[in-house]
């Protein structure tokens, strides 16, 4: 099946392989200060631990999280010493939570890289995640940042929340769209919205424009998760061969749910019946995803994260125009764009 235009344009991400580079020319010494000061943060003297911190920050990702930290600063004046330890409070905790999750699903991989859990075996990862959050805790308690603290602790309470309802409702596979959507705003959603959140408010910004910029970050998360979804399916749609690693985790993501939605009675509890009972069965994967493409469910994902997308620049403008307010939406375009 050949994918459409729309389709295509969100899955081929050539045209935005320079937003990073150029967002990094902005923000580009103070990621690097970051990267510093993260691993500093991190230290322990315990030999063990320093080496699992080490391992830690050598796998670390595109850094997209910082730099909606640094960005949302930037929004309202200049990145300072406060922006630095927002972004470092937000990465301790991710982290933790990561460090946690694999441990929960007992994955062995995380970016590619071996997990924690899977070097170090379940006990040390647990306690290595209890590190993470402590020295969280304390860089906020000993500078005395507890606006930063707040801000960042609800968005973790809303991500083991959004944990737990997606296990509730995810069992009999019966996810409603509302629920979906709830699920990622505190899965998801939340922790960059914390980290748009944090930002302003290291910068000076009034509550009023913090709560804007939290609103804002929302968006975007819930846009980022859209795109994980939308990204299951791309090697399918370019290349025919199912993915599918949602549908084997007994997942239900926004195109399946979509799909089930618009299915006949029949062809809904085949459905319900392949993802439940025959989700490592690969042809009948290719199945269940070659319905969900020719139903329109990536369509609709499309059109509902552009809308979503939307929403969040509107936001932006509401607190209105700054010196980096086209590096902060290119971010955006880029976070909805990527290929990973």
């Amino acid at each position: 099946m050949r994918p459409n235009a729309n389709i295509l344009m969100f899955i081929c991400t050539s045209l935005f392989v320079n937003t990073i580079t150029d967002i990094k020319k902005i923000i580009g010494s103070d990621l690097d200060l970051f990267e510093t000061k993260f691993r500093e943060a991190m230290r322990s003297k315990v030999p063990l631990l320093d080496t699992i911190m080490t391992y830690i920050v050598k796998r670390k990702g595109k850094q997209i999280r910082p730099m909606f930290v640094f960005l949302s600063a930037y929004y309202f004046g200049n990145i300072n010493d406060r922006t630095h330890r927002a972004a470092a409070l937000v990465e301790l905790l991710h982290t933790a939570t990561l460090v946690h999750d694999d441990v929960v699903d007992d994955s062995d991989e995380r970016r590619g890289f071996f997990s924690i859990n899977a070097l170090w075996k379940n006990k040390i990862a647990v306690l290595v995640g209890d590190y993470l959050l402590s020295k969280g805790l304390l860089l906020s308690v000993k500078n005395k940042d507890y606006d930063l603290l707040e801000i960042v602790s609800n968005a973790v309470e809303a991500m083991s929340e959004g944990e737990l309802l997606q296990i509730e409702k995810s069992r009999m596979l019966n996810l409603s769209e509302d629920v979906y959507f709830e699920i990622i705003r505190k899965k998801t959603a939340s922790l960059i919205a914390s980290c748009c959140a944090t930002g302003a408010a290291s910068a000076g910004a009034t509550v009023e424009q913090v709560e804007l910029f939290r609103q804002f970050g929302e968006k975007v998360g819930l846009a980022f998760q859209m795109k994980d979804d939308l990204l299951d399916y791309a090697d399918t749609i370019q290349t025919g061969k199912p993915v599918g690693i949602d549908i084997k985790e007994k997942k239900l993501t926004l195109p399946v749910i979509y799909a089930l939605n618009n299915a006949d009675k029949s062809t809904k509890s085949w459905m319900i019946n392949a993802i439940k009972n025959h989700n490592t069965d690969k042809v009948i994967v290719a199945k269940v995803i070659a319905f969900v493409v020719k139903s329109g469910g990536i369509e609709y994902t499309v059109k509902k994260m552009e809308q979503i997308v939307e929403e969040a620049k509107s936001i932006l403008r509401q607190v209105g125009t700054s010196n980096t307010s086209s590096s902060l939406e290119a971010l955006v375009d880029f976070s909805i764009n990527r290929s990973k």
